[in-house]
C-alpha cells in the first residue's frame, strides 16, 4: 500500500519512469495529444506543466532548463516558437485529460491528453474575438468614413422592390374565386329550358290526322247528297 506516497511510481524505477516521462512530454509538445492511461496522463501533466509555464520566458536560461528535462532540441525549439505564443495569456492549467474507455487487454482505464489552447472544438475564444474585432472596426469606421457607408443604398434597394404590393394588387386566389362558376348555372340552366319546350305539347296542339279524318267525311256525304 502507498499510503503518503505523493509520487506514483508507476511500476517503474526512477531511471526508467523520467526517460518514460520526457518521451511522453516531448510527443505531447509535436503531436498536441497523445493517447494513454490514466495514471501515466496525471503524472506526465506534473512533469510538462512547469515545463510549459517556464517557457513563457523565452531567454537562453528558460531554454537550458527546459532541454535538462526534454533531452530534444526538436521539442525544445517547437515549445518555444510554437506552444509559448499560445499560451502566453493562460495563467495555468495548459492541459486537459479527456477520458476514452478500457483497454481490452488489461482493462485499464485510458485517456487523451492534450494542450487545450490547440483544440479547436473546445476554443471558442477564436470566434468571440473576431466578432469583437469586427464590431470595434466598425464603429471606427463609422467615425472615419461615415459618408461612404451611408452612401450605399443597400437598405433602400431592398426596401424599394415592391415584392409585397406586387403580391398584394394581382391576387391570383382572389381572381380565380371570382370567376362566376356559380353565375354560370343559375344563368343559363340548360334543363330548364329543355322542360319548358316539351315535345309532347307540340304533337298535341298538331293532330293532322284527326283533322283530315273529320273534313273527309263531311266532304263525301256532301257529296252524296248533292
Amino acid at each position: 500500500m502507498r499510503h503518503g506516497n505523493k509520487v506514483n511510481h508507476l511500476g517503474r524505477k526512477t531511471g526508467h519512469r523520467k526517460a518514460m516521462l520526457q518521451n511522453m512530454a516531448c510527443s505531447l509538445i509535436e503531436h498536441k495529444r497523445i493517447t494513454t492511461t490514466i495514471a501515466k496522463a496525471k503524472t506526465l501533466r506534473v512533469f510538462i506543466e512547469p515545463l510549459l509555464t517556464k517557457s513563457k520566458t523565452d531567454s537562453t536560461h528558460s531554454r537550458r532548463v527546459v532541454f535538462s528535462y526534454l533531452q530534444s532540441k526538436e521539442a525544445v525549439t517547437e515549445l518555444f516558437r510554437d506552444v509559448a505564443p499560445k499560451i502566453a495569456n493562460r495563467e495555468g492549467g495548459y492541459t486537459r485529460i479527456i477520458r476514452t474507455g478500457y483497454r481490452l487487454g488489461d482493462n485499464a482505464e485510458m485517456c487523451m491528453i492534450e494542450l487545450v489552447d490547440f483544440n479547436e472544438l473546445y476554443n471558442n475564444n477564436a470566434g468571440k474575438k473576431t466578432t469583437r474585432r469586427s464590431r470595434r472596426g466598425g464603429k471606427a469606421s463609422e467615425g472615419v468614413a461615415a459618408t461612404p457607408v451611408a452612401e450605399t443604398p443597400v437598405a433602400e434597394v431592398v426596401e424599394e422592390t415592391p415584392v409585397a404590393e406586387v403580391v398584394e394588387e394581382a391576387p391570383a386566389a382572389e381572381v380565380v374565386e371570382e370567376t362566376p362558376v356559380s353565375e354560370v348555372p343559375e344563368e343559363a340552366p340548360a334543363a330548364e329550358v329543355v322542360e319548358e319546350a316539351p315535345v309532347a305539347e307540340v304533337t298535341e296542339e298538331a293532330p293532322a290526322a284527326e283533322t283530315t279524318d273529320e273534313e273527309a267525311p263531311t266532304t263525301e256525304e256532301d257529296k252524296t247528297e248533292e
